[in-house]
């Protein structure tokens, strides 16, 4: 029996589930980066990073090529850049709507007794 495919997702949105990891895709959308570039746009640990780069790998996110002693990524699909693209379009209307619930809220604070 095949994996469902809501499941299929949910591990897919697992593996975006770390801020390193996301971070790292997003470099990558901008072009091909070796290691030793990631590093400190990342800012985590050098081991760590290799953890995180694993998991993108394993789940096929990113690929690499080597050139002499450097290790490059990139993305596997323009479609992961997408993704975050989308993403950063949906959190930015959930920010502009808490922005403005808050406002509205400063806007109508309610009378306290005793209080004109």
């Amino acid at each position: 029996m095949s994996t469902p495919l809501y499941q299929l997702k949910a591990e897919f949105f697992k593996t975006l589930g770390h801020p390193a990891r996301i971070r790292v895709l997003e470099l990558l959308s901008e072009r091909e980066h070796a290691v030793a570039e990631l590093l400190p746009e990342v800012g985590i640990e050098a081991a760590s990073l290799s953890q995180q780069l694993a998991v993108l790998r394993k789940a096929n996110l990113v690929a690499t090529r080597r050139e002499g002693s450097n290790v490059y990524y990139r993305l596997t699909s323009p479609d992961v850049a997408e993704l975050l693209r989308v993403a950063r379009g949906i959190l930015s209307g959930v920010l502009q709507g808490q922005a403005e619930l808050l406002a509205d809220l400063r806007a109508s604070r309610p009378e306290q007794p005793g209080r004109p």
